[in-house]
């Protein structure tokens, strides 16, 4: 196994201080020191060396992309099942999830003033194409939603408006909300204005010349226009040619359509725990992938992370008291399906869902835990931290929203653990061509799963109950 400097340096330190205060954590968390003791032999084993690597490699290998309705998106729903079933999960299958189809097809565009200039470009997924053969139109820049809002409909009729707004990179990812704004409203905001296409500088921080795609969302009373996102560097000279005063024409060219709804599944494989095997402690990912790349950081990495957790804790001689359930959740990229499905398929039983975790930001470290569960149950959250702690985790506050995929049990009372990830380089590849295993650092990814595993062992095997929560208005 390799070796961890850091990892052997703070064990002297904070490793030691996790079996010196377990007789007091146990006391207020019931976690007995040797549950402690035993999910920091979880966390220390996986953190020299786990398999996840590996089972990212086979996944980017064997399917991918593994974007919705696509054979790439078949192909991942039999991975997830051999996978499980080859590593030993006690319970392995696909429920059935119903997932939309779009194609992006070609797509292209050129700023056409002062001289011609093609650029690099991507549809946002579910645009509309655009009328055969081009649509050539007038540019007008606004830098968000509300400045377009602030606009008379007579300045952006007839015109492609074009979002300006650049995505500050932060290691909270919290940069990527404000910008994705436009992507998803942006099209409907414009066309209301009566604007017959939309341009936005791309939601993500990579300076290479490529455009990062991402879903859109058309309202129904209003017409649907073409939609695509620039590279950085084409969007810096579109500004540029923008702020020369002259009015500014841009062709574009996109034959995205939609096809027939398309069948697929989420994958659940089960540990079941030994003494209340009806609660369920749910790690989450979501199979599917954007068409462009390799699906690798997002979220490949989340799936290999929460299955050699999962197959960590299997491999333990004493099971946990409650079952670890491992869901592969479909279509999360464009319309959450997955999630849905899973959360009217289980309505009945989710006052069993003891607890949920998501694992969606690519193989970043884990920086930091947090929380959504009943504030009798904070005592276990803080123990979970302590024995994270070597790994230079912190403690977050009890506000954790959880996942995408696990909107719908989050709202029906579902509690959450967070394992916060750095996302300072994650947007450098987020929805573009190089969401590839080549940008996916091995040791990062051990760290994930020695703090996935060590969390959902001792969230599995604690005697509390972490909710349930009151349900909330909606996912």
């Amino acid at each position: 196994m390799r070796q961890r400097p850091f990892l052997a340096l703070v064990a002297l330190v904070v490793g030691a201080a996790v079996v010196i205060a377990s007789p007091g954590a146990a006391a207020d968390s019931g976690l007995d020191p040797e549950a402690l003791r035993r999910a920091a032999e979880l966390r220390d084993s996986a953190h020299a060396g786990s398999g996840a690597y590996e089972l990212l490699r086979s996944l980017t290998v064997e399917a991918a992309p593994r974007f919705a309705g696509t054979p790439g998106d078949r192909a991942g729903v039999e991975w997830g099942l051999a996978t499980m079933r080859r590593l030993g999960f006690d319970e392995v299958r696909a429920e059935p999830v119903t997932v939309p189809r779009w194609v992006r097809g070609d797509e292209a565009g050129w700023i056409l003033d002062p001289s011609l200039r093609s650029v690099v470009l991507a549809a946002l997924g579910g645009s509309v194409g655009t009328p055969d053969p081009d649509l050539t139109a007038e540019v007008v820049a606004v830098v968000d939603l509300d400045e377009l809002e602030a606009l008379p409909a007579a300045a952006v009729a007839g015109k492609i408006v074009f979002f300006t707004r650049r995505m500050e990179r932060t290691r909270e990812g919290s940069g990527y909300r404000p910008t994705a704004r436009a992507r998803g409203a942006g099209p409907s905001a414009a066309a209301a204005k009566g604007a017959v296409g939309m341009l936005m500088r791309s939601a993500g921080t990579s300076t290479n010349r490529i455009a990062h795609t991402g879903a859109t969302r058309y309202e129904e009373d209003v017409p649907r226009i073409p939609a695509a996102a620039l590279s950085h560097p084409d969007a810096d000279v579109l500004e540029a040619r923008l702020a020369m005063g002259d009015p500014v024409r841009f062709r574009l060219r996109l034959t995205s359509r939609y096809l027939a709804a398309a069948p697929s599944a989420n994958v659940i494989g089960e540990v079941r725990g030994r003494e209340r095997p009806d609660e369920v402690v749910l790690l989450g990912c979501h199979l599917d992938s954007w068409d462009l790349g390799e699906g690798a950081q997002d979220d490949g990495a989340g799936c290999a992370i929460v299955i050699e957790a999962a197959r960590r804790i299997g491999q333990l001689p004493v099971r946990p008291r409650r079952t670890v359930r491992v869901v592969l959740f479909a279509n999360e990229e464009f319309g959450l399906s997955g999630a849905r499905a899973y959360g009217a398929a289980h309505a009945a039983d989710i006052g069993n869902h003891a607890i949920g975790a998501e694992s969606d930001l690519g193989s970043g470290r884990v920086w930091q835990v947090s929380s959504k569960v009943a504030s009798e149950a904070l005592p276990v959250v803080d123990a979970i931290a302590t024995v994270l702690a070597p790994l230079g985790i912190e403690r977050g506050d009890n506000e954790a929203r959880g996942g995408a995929d696990l909107r719908p049990m989050r709202a029906a009372g579902m509690p959450v653990l967070s394992l916060r990830q750095d996302a300072t380089k994650y947007f450098d590849v987020h929805h573009t061509v190089n969401d590839t295993l080549a940008q996916v650092d091995r040791e990062e990814l051990d760290q994930n799963v020695a703090a996935y595993v060590a969390a959902a062992y001792l969230a599995a095997e604690a005697a509390a109950d972490f909710g349930p929560l009151p349900p909330e208005a909606g996912p």
